[in-house]
């Protein structure tokens, strides 16, 4: 399934929604970032929820949360590394995914034990400020949709605390 998202979406209290490969709205996000510690809601179009994404404040690495059915289900992660930036999505079992690409280009890959299993790029859309993601069938794409939203935010926040020291 491919979805289509546009980056850098947030303002204060916003509501985001994220369309399948027919344009169509499927997912809602809905919350408020940027505060002090950013807290979404991942909702289906009949408005039930179906994730909760929190901020992790006390962390040395930047650090999401993402709930399901009221329970902590991930933690997404972003490592600290000099040549380059990677994500981990830890989940309960063998389940946890690595994220690896380049982030500030929306052109990176959601990976189970090495093999591929969904990726974003822009190269899906001819706006500038659209990417696709293109999961495989059988994957929890409510999961890697929410990590997407998480990175986003992460790279959003970098942005704003480059442009700011500047």
């Amino acid at each position: 399934m491919q979805y289509q998202m546009k980056q850098r979406f947030w303002t204060v209290g916003d509501k985001f929604i994220i369309k399948n490969e027919s344009g169509q709205a499927v997912f809602q996000v809905i919350g408020k970032v940027f505060s002090i510690r950013d807290k979404l809601s991942f909702r289906d179009m009949q408005g039930n929820e179906l994730a909760y994404i929190r901020q992790k404040l006390v962390s040395l690495r930047k650090r999401y949360q993402i709930y399901r059915d009221g329970e902590l289900f991930a933690d997404v992660v972003k490592e600290i590394s000099f040549l380059k930036d990677k994500y981990t999505v830890d989940i309960p079992g063998p389940n946890d995914y690595t994220v690896k690409g380049n982030f500030w280009d929306h052109e990176y890959s959601f990976l189970r034990r090495g093999r591929e299993i969904a990726h974003v790029s822009k190269r899906f859309f001819s706006f500038t400020d659209t990417y696709g993601i293109n999961i495989q069938e059988g994957e929890d794409d409510v999961t890697i949709l929410a990590t997407a939203v998480v990175i986003d935010l992460v790279n959003q926040a970098e942005m704003n605390a480059a442009n700011n020291s500047n």
